[in-house]
């Protein structure tokens, strides 16, 4: 069962990483296939109840590959972790078959109760690097976390989130419009520009007005007689 699980990962990769030549190289130098592999005995272990030798095993994966799977965690079939570096997934968390997930990325918990506190994933989840799901909800099947972004509520299937916190940007396959007001950076510099050289126009024709009237003030003044002109 295990060896077949093991196989799974490994086709996982050849399938989804365009990087990967042949299955010995993805067996050997993979740190996303060794993690699973480590975590594939680990788990079985601590549903044996052996927690002890069952955490030892993650600690030392840990160490070698830099990812960091509770031995609790229940990993589906298919699991392609690419790059990998940084990856921490919680003691209750769940990861559906055919799930990816890129480096950084935590499935981590909420509060300090016992019990189910990390979140599940259904079926073919991507997971952008550095991305954060944190409490215990259910991400749907075929859903996408965008890179860096935080999900803190459950998700439908076929949702693509971005941003902190994550919100929906796309629902199967579409775009969702945008509430409010839409701020375009290039035409606010456009329009600031403009504004500025009419600003500018108008200082210049104010300017120009205060001149042109003092001018005829001092010509009107001096076609007054001069008596006019001392009682002003």
């Amino acid at each position: 069962m295990i060896f077949k699980e093991i196989k799974y990962d490994i086709e996982a990769v050849m399938q989804r990483d365009p990087a990967a030549r042949n299955f010995l190289e993805v067996l050997l130098l993979y740190q996303g296939v060794h993690a699973l592999i480590f975590h594939r005995f680990a788990h079985r272990l601590y549903r044996k109840k052996h927690f002890f030798t069952a955490r030892l095993i993650s600690q030392i994966s840990r160490f070698i590959t830099h990812i960091e799977i509770h031995p609790g965690a229940k990993i589906g079939r298919g699991i392609l972790i690419d790059h990998g570096a940084g990856v921490v997934i919680g003691e209750t968390a769940v990861v559906g078959d055919g799930c990816t997930i890129y480096q950084g990325v935590t499935l981590g918990g909420v509060g300090v109760k016992r019990g189910k506190r990390h979140p599940t994933l259904g079926k073919n989840v991507t997971v952008g690097a550095g991305a954060k799901i944190l409490g215990s909800f259910e991400v749907g099947d075929n859903c996408k976390i965008a890179a860096n972004a935080v999900l803190l509520k459950p998700l439908a299937n076929d949702i693509t989130v971005a941003g902190v916190p994550a919100k929906p940007v796309k629902i199967a396959g579409v775009a969702v419009e945008k509430k409010g007001v839409q701020c375009d950076l290039f035409s606010m510099e456009d329009n600031i520009e403009d504004l500025q050289k009419r600003v500018a126009l108008l200082e210049s024709m104010e300017k120009k007005i205060k001149r042109n009237s003092k001018v005829l003030f001092n010509k009107q003044r001096q076609r007054q007689p001069k008596s006019v002109r001392k009682q002003s």
